[in-house]
C-alpha cells in the first residue's frame, strides 16, 4: 500500500516570462506571461489550453529550458527556479518519444540513469524494474522500430521513471495515439504517479484525455491560468466564454 502525502509538492508563485514569437507570419504574437499553480504529490495535473496559450512554455520554464524574469518554482519548499536543467529533480516525456533508433528497448531507458551505458548491478535493476513497470520487461532486445507506437511511449516512459525524479511534465505524449491506446497510457500514468509518488503536468489538447487523468485541471489562457479547479467542472460546468470558445461542441 502506498501511502501518499498531502501538502503539496509544488507550487507555481507569480512566475513571469515574456513570449517573443520569432515565426515568420508572427500567429501568437509576443507575450506577458505569469503563472500560477499548486500541485500535490501524487497527483497528475492536466494543462489544457487553445496552441500558444502558454502551456509548453510554462512546462519549459518548470524544466530549466526557459528562464522566468521573477517569481518562483518550489518543490518541497525549495525555489528551484535558477538551478540549471540538469539540477532540477524533472523529466519530460515529450510528444516524439525521442527514443534512439539503432539501440535497443533495455539501452534506451539505461540512458536515463547513465549515458555512458555503465551500469552497476543495481542500476541493471533498476531498468528491469522501469519495464516490468510499463509492462514491457519481456521486450528488452527489440529495437524501437519493432514496437508499436504505444510500446514506445512505454519505453519512454520507463526511461523517465528510471530517472527517479520528483517532478513528470508529459507535453503532449499521447498526440499520435488512438483513443483505445490513449486510454490505456494515461490509465498506466495514473498507476505510476501514484505508486511513485510523483508531480505529473500533462499538457493535452483532447478534453477527454483530461477527464480520464486528472481530478484536477488548469485552463491556461494568453500566458496565464484562467482557471484551476476539477476536471469535470472546468469542462461541463464553466461559465467562462474562453473555455466555452476553446471546446466549441464537447
Amino acid at each position: 500500500m502506498v501511502l501518499m502525502h498531502t501538502e503539496t509538492m509544488l507550487e507555481i508563485n507569480q512566475l513571469k516570462f515574456t513570449y517573443k514569437d520569432t515565426s515568420k507570419d508572427k500567429r501568437y504574437g509576443d507575450m506577458d506571461m505569469c503563472f500560477d499553480l499548486s500541485v500535490n504529490q501524487g497527483e497528475i495535473l492536466s494543462i489544457i489550453g487553445a496552441s500558444g496559450s502558454g502551456k509548453t512554455t510554462l512546462l519549459n520554464l518548470i524544466a530549466g529550458f526557459n528562464q522566468p524574469s521573477s517569481g518562483q518554482i518550489l518543490i518541497d519548499g525549495k525555489d528551484i527556479s535558477r538551478l540549471s536543467v540538469g539540477e532540477r529533480p524533472v523529466t519530460t516525456v515529450f510528444q516524439a518519444h525521442n527514443l534512439f533508433p539503432h539501440l535497443d528497448v533495455f539501452t534506451n531507458v539505461a540512458i536515463g540513469i547513465n549515458p555512458s551505458f555503465k551500469l552497476k548491478q543495481d542500476q541493471i535493476e533498476q531498468v528491469h524494474n522501469s519495464l516490468r513497470s510499463v509492462g514491457l520487461e519481456s521486450f528488452t532486445k527489440r529495437l524501437p522500430s519493432q514496437l508499436s507506437g504505444g510500446q514506445q511511449q512505454r519505453v519512454a516512459l520507463a526511461r523517465a521513471l528510471v530517472r527517479k525524479q520528483e517532478i513528470l511534465l508529459l507535453d503532449e505524449p499521447l498526440a499520435a495515439l488512438g483513443p483505445a491506446m490513449r486510454d490505456e497510457i494515461i490509465d498506466l500514468l495514473k498507476t505510476l504517479v501514484a505508486e511513485n509518488n510523483m508531480v505529473a503536468l500533462f499538457v493535452s489538447h483532447q478534453p477527454s484525455d483530461a477527464l480520464r487523468a486528472s481530478k484536477h485541471s488548469a485552463f491556461i489562457y494568453q500566458g496565464k491560468v484562467l482557471i484551476h479547479g476539477e476536471t469535470a467542472s472546468i469542462l461541463h460546468d464553466s461559465k467562462h466564454q474562453e473555455i466555452q470558445d476553446y471546446l466549441g461542441e464537447f
